[in-house]
């Protein structure tokens, strides 16, 4: 498990910038974490990682987004979902055929959902009020961390 400390919403978007820049090909990343925790602050840096014009804005209404960018952006939201509302909308075979990066906020609601290749980033408010990044890969999922953790030694240097 890579834990990072975030300290600022700025090290959120950085970290999710750092991923934007990282990510090679199809990728999913279930986003875990309390209201408040950087969900969004996150993808907002992805997006900028990824050169996704417009702003990456939270899909709580729209449940799930789409955005151009060097690879394509899928940002989900399922907190509002009931298991049923899933079939519904299609998210398990947009995420099965996705050709860039999806993010799944709230991910831990319905797990069955992430495929097997994946990564975890739960975010969590430390006791100090700061926030870290508790990330952890499956499958290709590895590999994808280990590049973006150099993504983001990179950027700090």
């Amino acid at each position: 498990m890579w834990i990072v400390d975030l300290r600022h919403v700025d090290d959120t978007r950085a970290l999710g910038a750092a991923l934007g820049r990282a990510v090679g090909g199809p990728s999913v990343v279930a986003l875990v974490g309390d209201l408040g925790a950087g969900k969004t602050s996150l993808a907002q840096g992805v997006g900028d990682g990824l050169d996704v014009d417009g702003d990456v804005v939270s899909p709580t209404y729209t449940l799930v987004a789409e955005y151009e960018g060097r690879l394509p952006l899928l940002h989900a939201d399922v907190y509002r979902l009931e298991a049923h509302e899933l079939e519904h909308i299609g998210l398990e075979e947009q995420l099965e055929d996705w050709p860039g990066l999806a993010l799944v906020e709230w991910a831990d609601r319905f797990p069955e959902l992430i495929p097997p290749d994946h990564v975890t980033c739960q975010l969590r408010v430390t006791d100090a009020g700061g926030r870290q990044a508790h990330i952890a890969g499956a499958g290709r999922g590895v590999a994808l961390i280990a590049r973006w953790r150099t993504e983001l030694d990179a950027a700090r240097s």
